[in-house]
């Protein structure tokens, strides 16, 4: 066969039509291209969004899995990071529907005076929460708590009572004088109303035996007020609702479903009844534990029935109520919101476990968690331990260890009683 003879011009039209292709498959690229981009871009902008301010960022926390725990027991230990809410604990939660619940009742107005008895989280969090809604806070706290949780709390603008611990059943037990404080500021806005209106102060109920305009002493409150409201996060069911509308839907939603226990210490009681409650209501078969600090009746009660402890029995009674060097948790009364709590079971934890605990998942997963968030870990392991491997685990890590440095993350104080945290690894709970 003769060979084909290629001429310039065929080479030529040959050219411009590859050119012509390229030329077309560039633009089409490039449409493609930028058609991609914009969907990014688009994408992006969607996503952006913003939490309408301070109130709107509590809340929706991370749960993310504590490795160290998780693969020395073999179960998912997963805790909730409630030390990443503005306020910084888990409390966050409960003074917002504390305080929104009050003024939609009509027993708080802005520029009243939200009033609470409190070791600390509560407190910080409604110092924090309350100028959001035009209120301001003021709080009794034991003065042997942490100096720095005062200290916090002053800073945010509330005003502070530090006064000696007793039984909640003296009438000067901290969260008995925030009560009164709530009602001496009611006292003062009426009287205010009263002298605007013209009532003669003759006929004027007394209040610690002097009328308003009789009192004995300057009052604690600007003359601004509009009123007190006392918080009273153990009997306020607020502080129950908090969790099962709020916390208990998140780690549902986050496990999708896929929880088999969920365990937390208690003081007041609403986040294990909360989360508790709403678990078992979407799941019977969630199994959920108290784990408790020394000195609590807590464990008894949910254990034996009985509502009491070895020290009380034998009527040893230190200056507080229950003999533990953690902060916010244990407590020797059924509160309302407790009894809301469905519990299967509990643990015992000790000051020992918990402190070793805290520096344990510092070393391991640069956690730096507050006393109560350690005693809640140490009761994920006691229920690993329980039901064994493959299970998924929920705790709370309701603080960091910020607001604990004078005491429990304090070397000198921990060793003043015996404390010091000498563990390499699991070793205080029996894993090696």
């Amino acid at each position: 066969m003769a060979p084909v003879k290629i001429t310039g011009a065929v080479v030529a039209a040959t050219a411009m039509v590859m050119l012509s292709y390229c030329y077309l498959g560039f633009f089409r690229f490039s449409d493609k291209f930028e058609s991609s981009s914009s969907k990014k871009k688009k994408t992006k902008k969607e996503k952006l969004s913003t939490r309408n301010g301070l109130v709107d960022a509590i809340g929706n926390t991370p749960l993310i899995r504590i490795n160290s725990l998780s693969d020395a027991t073999g179960c998912e230990i997963l805790g909730k990071c409630e030390f990443l809410n503005p306020g910084g604990s888990v409390k966050d939660r409960v003074a917002v529907k504390i305080i929104e619940e009050a003024l939609e009742s009509g027993k708080l107005f802005p520029g009243g005076i939200v009033t609470e008895g409190s070791v600390g989280s509560t407190a910080i969090s409604l110092a924090t929460v309350a100028p959001a809604y035009g209120c301001q806070c003021h709080v009794v706290i034991p003065d042997d708590v942490a100096i720095e949780k005062s200290q916090i709390i002053e800073a945010l603008g509330a005003t502070v009572e530090r006064v000696r611990p007793v039984s909640i059943t003296h009438k000067d037990h901290f969260v008995n004088i925030a009560r009164r404080r709530a009602d001496e500021a009611n006292e003062l806005a009426s009287s205010k109303r009263r002298l605007a209106s013209g009532v003669n102060g003759t006929h004027q109920e007394k209040t610690n035996g002097c009328t308003a305009e009789e009192e004995k002493e300057p009052s604690l409150f600007p003359e601004s007020v509009t009123g007190g409201f006392f918080a009273d996060q153990f009997e306020n069911l607020a502080n129950y609702r908090a969790h099962y509308e709020g916390t208990g839907p998140e780690i549902w939603q986050q496990t999708h479903g896929n929880i088999d226990a969920f365990v937390a210490a208690a003081g007041t009681g609403g986040t294990l009844a909360g989360v508790s409650r709403f678990l078992q209501d979407k799941n019977e078969k969630v199994k959920c534990f108290l784990i408790d600090p020394p000195g609590s009746g807590l464990y008894n009660k949910v254990t034996r029935g009985v509502m009491y402890t070895r020290e009380e029995a034998e009527g040893r009674r230190l200056k507080n109520p229950f003999d533990t060097i953690t902060e916010g948790i244990g407590i020797n009364r059924l509160t309302k919101n407790f009894l809301m709590a469905k519990v299967d079971g509990g643990f015992r934890g000790t000051d020992k476990e918990a402190v070793e605990m805290s520096r344990f998942l510092l070393k391991k997963d640069g956690l730096f968690v507050g006393s109560s968030s350690a005693m809640n870990c140490v009761g994920a392991v006691r229920v690993a331990q329980t039901l064994g491997p493959g299970h998924t685990i929920v705790t709370i890590l309701c603080d960091s260890g910020m607001r604990h440095l004078s005491k429990f993350h304090d070397p000198q104080y921990l060793a003043l009683y015996g404390l010091t945290p000498t563990a390499t690894g699991l070793e205080f709970l029996g894993i090696k």
